[in-house]
């Protein structure tokens, strides 16, 4: 009976052995990709990474899975990081990758970030870095590069549309609003944000550049000067009322003069009557 079990046994243990080698890595060991998100997308900065980015529903994604699971084996002796990103889930990376298309594979080192752009086999990951493949390939200039303000505004935009998709799903699905009902929300809320941020940028505006008639005039040596301005301004008004007494005076005599004149030409010029003159003699 012992005898019959001990070849049992050895069997039992090739069968189990074959088993193992047949598993594919994914389901024999635990995957070595790192998934990242929008809290943990700044380790990136430090260190050398291969990040992909990908979505669920990607065809060539999904035929990219297998390669790139192969490719994550070798992280540790490449001394290099595997991550992933999942678009769908998380959109301000999205944005601030600027992800055009799917898949699309960065090349992360110490900051400075390159697109990949061959053959995507394990092969081909692998001589990328060993080979230093990826110093040909110029980085991304830093005015577009992932902590620029420029793509951190680019996030929050991704992450604001994400959230306005949510909820126009929440307010059509659950709470049972028509389509157009959310969408009248949504227009009403963007009119009613735009007027408070004009009414804002309005308000700031006036206090950094107020308008000139509401500047009071600033003399820095008015105290000094007071006197002097005072006395300087009596001088002045006591010469034009004089220039005005004396304009007066001119026109008045001008008006005189122009009288005296009109009268002799009225007198010069005044008809005779010959009946009259008949008469008389």
């Amino acid at each position: 009976m012992a005898a019959g079990g001990r070849p049992r046994a050895a069997l039992c243990v090739a069968l189990a052995l074959w088993a193992g080698a047949a598993l594919p890595p994914a389901l024999g060991r635990r995957s070595q990709v790192q998934t990242l998100t929008d809290g943990t997308w700044r380790a990136l900065l430090e260190g050398e990474w291969m990040v992909e980015f990908y979505a669920p529903w990607c065809p060539a994604c999904q035929n990219l899975q297998p390669e790139w699971e192969k490719f994550a084996e070798w992280g540790e002796d490449l001394e290099v990081n595997i991550a992933k990103v999942d678009v769908t889930e998380q959109p301000g990376l999205s944005g601030r990758f600027i992800i055009t298309a799917l898949p699309t594979i960065y090349h992360c080192k110490d900051g400075e970030f390159r697109r990949y752009q061959g053959a995507r086999t394990k092969t081909d990951f692998i001589n990328f870095i060993s080979d230093q493949e990826w110093k040909s390939i110029e980085p991304v200039s830093s005015w577009f590069g992932p902590s620029s303000l420029l793509m951190s505004s680019m996030s929050a935009l991704f992450q604001l549309s994400m959230w306005i998709r949510h909820c126009h799903n929440y307010l059509t699905e659950n709470v049972g609003i028509p389509v157009w009902g959310s969408y009248a929300i949504f227009a009403l809320a963007t009119l009613f944000s735009g007027l408070v941020l004009g009414l804002l940028m309005v308000f700031l505006a006036d206090c950094l550049c107020p308008s000139k008639r509401h500047r009071q005039p600033q003399y820095p040596h008015s105290k000094k000067l007071a006197p002097e301005s005072a006395q300087l301004l009596k001088k002045l008004d006591e010469e034009q009322e004089a220039d005005e007494e004396d304009i007066s005076d001119d026109e008045t005599e001008d008006k005189e003069v122009s009288n005296r004149s009109s009268s002799t030409n009225a007198v010069r010029q005044r008809p005779v009557n010959p009946a009259a003159t008949m008469d008389k003699s």
